[in-house]
Formats: C-alpha cells, structure tokens, sequence
C-alpha cells in the first residue's frame, strides 16, 4: 500500500512538472529579444532515440533563420550550436550523425540550436541568394552564428531559469570556418569549438583551388578528361606505392606527404590505349590536382593539391559518377559568379572567365568578409577557450594542407607547440573524406569520431585530449587512435603508439 501510495505520488510530480515546462515552452514566442522575431515554440514529445523538448523557431533579423531545441528534462546545463556545410541556405535540424547535427548535442542533454546562416538556398551549391545581396554575404560570412548564439542564450536562460553554464560549438566545412571565425573573432562566445574540414580560406579554395581542378579537367570543348570509369585503375596504383610507408598494409595512407606517386607511371606506351593505362591527357590531369593551382611563373597559388589517398572519393567531389554529377565544378561556378567578388559578374560568367593571373588578387574584398585566416588566437586562449581541429587526410574538396599550414602559423603566433597544446590541437585522420560523409573508403566516416566527448574532458575536467579514438562501423571493422598533430598514430608490434 505505501509502495503504491508512493508511485502514485510520483507519477503526479512528474506530470505537474512536465505541464510546468509545458507552458514554459508555449511562454518562449512571445519573449521579447532584440532583433529577433520568434514564430513557434512547442513541446515536441520523446522520439526516435531524442528526448521530450520544447522546439522553438525564429529569425534573427533580416533572414536568418534557427531552431533551437531545449530538453524538458536531464538539461545537462550546456548549450551546444553547430554550423551547416556548403553555402548553408536550410535549417538542417535533422541532420544525422555528427557533422553539423544538432541533435548529437540534445541526445546527450543539451540545449542545442542549428541556422540557415542567412538566408534560403535550393541544396548546399545554391549560392543565386547572394547575388548583390551584401547584407545576406554578411549574415552567411560572420554574423549568423554569433547572433543566433545571443537568441538561444536568452532563450535557454528563460526556460530554465538559470543561464547554460558551459556553451560548444561544432562545425564542418563552412561549420569548420564558422568555427575558427568564432575563435578568432567572438572568442567570448564559446568555451570549447570543434572546426572539423575548415574551409577557412574560402575565396582560395573555392575560386582559385575549385576552379583550378576544374579547368584542368576540361577538354577544349569543355568535356570532362578524367571520368569516373578511370578512378579505380588510378586508385589502385596510388595505393600500392603509398600504402606501407607506415608499415602496416591496411588501404591506409597515414601521412600523404611521405608518398612518392608519379602519375606518368600509369601512361601508357607510346601508340598504344587501353582499360590498364591512362592516355598523356588523362596523366596531365592528375599531374594538375596532385600538384595544385600555379600561375604561369610556376608559384603556388594555394597549399598543396588533391591529396594521393583521396581517390576513392573522386566521383562525389571530382569526376561525378555514372548517376550523379562532381560538386566541387558546380561550388566553384557558382562561387564565382554570386560571391567570390565585391561585384558579382552574375549567371552567364563561366568558370573559364577566370585569370589565374590576375583574379587572385580580386578576391581580396570578399576575403576579409569570409575567411577564417588569422592566426592570432590570443583572445580566445585569454579567455579559457578550448579548440579541437580535425580534417581529413583524403579530402578532396577542403584539402588538408591549408588547414595544416594555418594551424602551423597559428603555433608559431601562440610562441611554439608548448603554447598551442594548452588550447588547441590539430587532429589528422588517415582516409577520411570531406567531414567524414562517404563511406566509401578505406577509413572511418563520421559515424566513428566523437570529437565532442574529447572537448568536454578538455574544458571540463582540464584532460586534453593525447589522441581521439576511431572506430571504424563497417567492415572490416578496427579501432585506432588519432593524434595531436604534428604526432601521427604509428604500428608497431600489434599496437598503435603516438609518434613524430
């Protein structure tokens, strides 16, 4: 009788207490936050693995668009935000997975908020929203997050009574930028981000890098050179002249740096074709995306090229496929056209419009807008913050040099490696593609890295990370640590170790 008596008594507070949040959550759109309009706020009962929330829509005025998503009850007491990939331009709230997905932080007990950046976009390519539209450049270049970040706060401070006690962020590809411009630039907003494939120098990865590996694909009638049926003989050769370098033949390049690949080594014997060999057109390509974008005099135009080890995810970002078209040919022309420059040449300019010799320098307007570059972290390091960087060694999209190089200059600003550990620390993952999208390669995908447990120990318990465990989900399954860069996981006699 007592046993029951006591159950019951439970069974009310717990329905009292859900109708409390109940009308808190109905109370939240007609708060009063500045600049801000809310549309809805309503209680979302439990579903498919995420807890009961209460989900409120709004913009931040002019256009851009957020959910945020508050737990009725196990808030963990955190606020988590995470950026969106490509040119954004949709609330993405059901993303899966990890990268730029909300709902990673509210299955753990956050409150956690996901934008637009700005404005509506047709899929991630879609940049017609910004043509002479400078105020949308500004929302989707710097001001999205930080706005959306001052909303959620009020917003989560209202529901709970009491405001988010530690706040995250994580992003991939411009949520990897978005990441380091928050670092760099509002370092008082988070206490720990995550800048996952950083498109951090935007005008030269997508004007210049993008537009490169394009023309150089393209025949004098504008036909690809390279198709997708010659990835895998291409492939197959880059993998046997890399994959032991680190002692362990697994479809594995640790380090691409350390390989020597001679794409001529695949040509085939003068007068002669066929299905094992590549013509001296085909061979002049992978010359042009391993080596990168030069200009005549032979300078760089941009960190490295195409990483050796990317193959195998050449028909989403480079050849397309035999059903679906490459991405990195329609990023770059339509870049070009709506927000590479400080006057947009519009829809009829063609990606053979621009002059590697003189249209760098043209950049530079919408670069300052844009790019995540600094590498002066000393506010955000002042103020406690803590950053997580990880990219992948086969992106063929963002490719990893930049951020590399970025994070050397970063190092070297900081006073050396001993400065830079206390807050930040560069995690290289062999095999993974763009953000860890595709499973189609030799490594894990974003399904096996959990950067976020890592930051948490990091902020909260002052344990940096010495490395960030992978899993790979899919067969043939393994689990292998990643390391702080520039350590890289070495194999020795059964066992993975942190090594330079």
């Amino acid at each position: 009788m007592f046993t029951r008596i006591i159950l019951a008594a439970a069974l009310w507070l717990m329905a009292s207490g859900a109708q409390a949040q109940t009308t808190d959550c109905a109370a939240l759109a007609g708060m009063a936050i500045p600049d801000t309009n809310l549309l809805s706020a309503t209680l979302v009962p439990e579903r498919d693995g995420l807890p009961a929330h209460c989900r409120v829509l709004g913009y931040v005025r002019p256009a851009i668009n957020f959910e945020l998503r508050l737990p009725v009850s196990g808030w963990n007491g955190k606020f988590y935000m995470v950026g969106c990939g490509g040119f954004c331009g949709q609330v993405l709230s059901e993303r899966p997975n990890f990268t730029n997905a909300m709902n990673f932080g509210l299955r753990r007990g956050y409150a956690a908020a996901t934008t637009d950046a700005g404005h509506w976009g047709a899929g991630a390519t879609d940049a017609r929203w910004a043509w002479n539209n400078r105020q949308g450049e500004i929302d989707w270049g710097t001001r999205a997050i930080p706005e959306v970040t001052r909303a959620s706060r009020a917003l989560v401070a209202a529901f709970y009574t009491r405001g988010a006690e530690r706040s995250y962020f994580a992003g991939c590809s411009t949520g990897g930028r978005q990441a380091l411009i928050e670092a760099q630039r509002f370092p008082d907003d988070f206490d720990g981000i995550i800048a996952g494939s950083p498109a951090l120098d935007y005008t030269g990865l997508v004007a210049t890098f993008l537009a490169w590996t394009t023309r150089a694909n393209m025949d004098a009638e504008g036909r690809p050179i390279l198709t997708h049926a010659r990835v895998p003989l291409i492939r197959r050769a880059v993998t046997e002249a890399c994959d032991a370098a680190d002692g362990l033949a697994d479809g594995l390049i640790n380090n691409p740096r350390a390989c020597r690949f001679d794409p001529a080594s695949l040509q085939c014997p003068a007068g002669t074709s066929g299905e094992q060999c590549l013509n001296p057109a085909e061979v002049g390509v992978l010359r042009a995306w391993y080596q990168g974008p030069r200009n005549a005099a032979g300078q760089q135009l941009y960190p490295g090229g195409i990483p050796l080890g990317s193959e195998a995810f050449w028909p989403v970002w480079l050849t397309g496929s035999a059903t679906a078209p490459a991405v990195n040919p329609a990023f770059a022309l339509n870049f070009l056209r709506y927000m590479a420059f400080q006057d947009d040449p519009g829809e009829t300019y063609q990606i053979t419009q621009f002059d590697f010799e003189r249209d760098p320098a043209r950049l530079a307007p919408m670069a300052a807008l844009y790019n995540a570059t600094s590498p002066d972290m000393a506010r955000f390091r002042q103020r406690g913050g803590r950053l997580i960087v990880y990219h992948g060694w086969a992106d063929a999209i963002v490719t990893p040099e930049r951020t590399v190089e970025w994070f050397e200059a970063a190092t070297q600003a900081a006073g050396g490696r001993a400065e830079m550990d206390q807050f930040a620390r560069l995690f290289m993952i062999p095999g993974f593609d763009h953000c860890g999208l595709s499973p189609a390669g030799p490594g894990i995908n974003e399904t096996g890295l959990d950067p976020l447990t890592a930051l948490e120990n990091w902020v909260e318990r002052g344990q940096a990370p010495a490395s960030i465990m992978t899993t790979r989900n899919t067969e043939p399954r393994w689990s292998r640590p990643v390391c702080p860069w520039p350590r890289e996981a070495r194999y020795n006699n059964g066992n993975f170790a942190c090594a330079e």
